[in-house]
């Protein structure tokens, strides 16, 4: 069974993201560390107590739909309500709405904790925040002031719909049309696909975040405009009027998440007898939809990152837990009668170390994003857009690298089960097959990585990353400089890499200067592992020189895992011409 990994949660947050030096600098107001701590116990008794105990029944059951009305499994219901009864719906939301206005990295600590207890709970909510933060941003005040303050406090939840059958991750091919009809109302028609939420029986609303195209757009992405459609429509005072064309047609049998309902929308097809076109209305300018809808698409990628270092996290804690109980073999550090438990033998210990160092630099990296959109938002001038660039820097690698490593932990978690782990009984299995929607959705980890070196390291003229490397290589001295002899060859580890990640970043750099873009995003994937892992190895650094107790698993990271930034680097500079070259014999006439 999950058990929320509070202190851990908090060291984290405190001394290696940034968040004490923030608290005590003052630049969250009155916010301290004793209502930090108060928060992050209640949400960790939450989840290990209310939330994980309903894993399993959600993850055998699963959502289902019944003509188009969907019903989560047993309890489930029952769960949201008491979650928004706690008011953790609101934790970061806008105070003028009925929000808390805490900073981003406690809706995030908080986030990591309800997902590692069943992540199929924890993406429902993280939509509403998104959809809270771009209509809090975009909207109109009317809009504003209708919808705001239900989906604040969770009463009614949000949903985000892009996704098309024939569009994948290619917006510029969207369909979905929108028609004004005069009153300042549009009617929406098409069919959105893979909508998480979309239909449930969680709220008595549901308001979905949609892009379609109005009449003679332009085409591609540049003629994508956003709408609010809600599930019912809303009167002047609040109360749910008429139901709007829009239904749910289908559930997708899923790999996992399968207490989450993923569903087919159909818009505009005169449901029930309707007048055909589901009404809505615009959110920001016609037009610029997609910068709109990115508000919280950001806000989505950093929320799933944090779903892949909550997979990660529970799987270390059971194979943890399973690897101190099963006995098999002889091992030279056992002492005891009989089979030693399968913790002593060093292969085995070699992958919990692995899973558990992962883990935590997922985590770090996560929150060290977090912290910068909380900076940013607090600063001006100057300072916020250096703020606003680091968050920019790290939140494709908060989303990518924190996905894959859900997908690499629970994976090892599965290997230290053994046979057992391959069967449902254990539940590992389970997290494998949640874990590996993580790194498709809200923008496939191969998008993140595009993105991550044609635009963010292009940010301050290319300097910014460089910047952050410096930062990097500054904890690496603090290690050389400490003279504490349990860090090994870590400063020397983190050196390595550091270098390696500065020369992959120069190459890349001059690749974009030059136009050859082509051989620069060949390089795209194993770059964002490269920066990731390097970052990684510093952030661990931190957090061992603040607390001793923490040098060995850091050390372990960096004379046994760090190596393959050597490797990784070598990818990205020399691996163009070979994959462009192989890539060519899977290409049909």
């Amino acid at each position: 069974m999950y058990r929320a990994p509070v202190e851990e949660i908090a060291f984290t947050l405190k001394h290696v993201a940034g968040l004490k030096p923030a608290l005590d600098a003052g630049i969250f107001g009155e916010l301290g560390e004793d209502l930090v701590d108060a928060i992050l116990a209640e949400a960790g008794r939450f989840a290990t107590e209310e939330v994980a105990p309903l894993y399993k029944i959600g993850d055998e059951q699963g959502a289902v739909l019944n003509g188009a009305a969907v019903t989560t499994p047993p309890g489930w219901k029952e769960l949201y309500r008491r979650w928004v009864d706690g008011g953790w719906n609101a934790l970061s939301a806008p105070q003028e709405f009925g929000g808390q206005a805490l900073p981003t990295m406690l809706g995030v600590a908080a986030l990591e904790m309800w997902n590692s207890a069943a992540m199929a709970f924890g993406i429902g909510p993280t939509l509403t925040m998104g959809a809270v933060e771009a209509l809090d941003k975009h909207a109109s005040p009317a809009l504003k002031a209708k919808y705001l303050e239900k989906l604040v406090s969770g009463e009614w939840m949000g949903t985000m719909n892009l996704t098309e059958p024939q569009a994948g991750s290619d917006l510029a091919a969207l369909r979905a049309r929108a028609e004004p009809t005069g009153d300042g109302t549009y009617r929406i028609f098409g069919q959105k696909i893979f909508i998480t939420y979309g239909e449930h029986d969680f709220t008595d609303n549901i308001i979905h975040l949609v892009l379609a195209r109005l009449p003679d757009a332009p085409a591609g992405t540049r003629g994508l405009s956003l709408f609010l459609v809600p599930k019912f429509l809303v009167g002047d005072d609040g109360a749910l009027g008429a139901r709007n064309d829009v239904f749910c047609s289908g559930l997708e049998h899923k790999l996992g998440i399968h207490a989450s309902p993923t569903c087919t929308m159909i818009y505009g097809d005169g449901f029930e007898g309707m007048v055909p076109g589901a009404i809505g209305w615009l959110i920001g300018e016609e037009n610029k939809g997609l910068a709109c809808m990115f508000t919280m698409m950001n806000n989505a990628r950093l929320a799933v990152g944090m779903q892949g270092v909550a997979v990660a996290e529970t799987a270390t804690q059971k194979a943890i837990a399973y690897a101190n109980d099963r006995r098999q073999g002889k091992a030279a550090s056992y002492d005891g009668d009989g089979m030693a438990p399968i913790v002593h033998h060093p292969d085995v210990q070699r992958n919990l170390l692995t899973m558990k160092a992962l883990t935590q630099i997922a985590r770090a990296i996560s929150y060290s994003c977090a912290h910068a959109i909380d900076v940013a938002r607090v600063s001006d001038g100057g300072e916020a857009t250096h703020w606003q660039e680091r968050a920019n820097l790290l939140t494709p690698l908060a989303k990518a690298f924190s996905t894959d490593v859900g997908v690499e932990v629970a994976s090892l978690g599965l290997q230290v089960h053994g046979g057992m782990g391959f069967i449902e009984e254990t539940g590992a299995a389970a997290l494998y097959r949640d874990a590996r929607i993580a790194p498709i959705y809200e923008g496939t980890n191969g998008i993140q990585a595009i993105d991550l070196v044609a635009r963010k390291l292009p940010l301050a003229g290319g300097e910014h990353v460089h910047g952050y490397i410096a930062e990097l290589k500054a904890i690496a001295n603090q290690v050389r400089t400490s003279n504490l002899g349990g860090f090994g060859r870590t400063a020397d580890g983190l050196d390595r890499a550091l270098d390696d990640l500065g020369q992959a970043t120069r190459f890349l750099q001059g690749l974009l200067a030059d136009g050859r873009s082509d051989e620069a995003l060949a390089g795209a994937t194993p770059y964002l592992r490269l920066i990731s892992l390097a970052a990684g190895g510093a952030y661990l650094a931190r957090g061992a020189l603040a607390d001793q107790d923490r040098i060995a698993l850091c050390r372990f990271f960096a004379e046994n895992l760090l190596g393959e930034a050597g490797a990784l680097k070598e990818r990205v500079i020399g691996g163009a011409e070979s994959l462009a070259a192989a890539g060519k014999t899977l290409i049909s006439a």
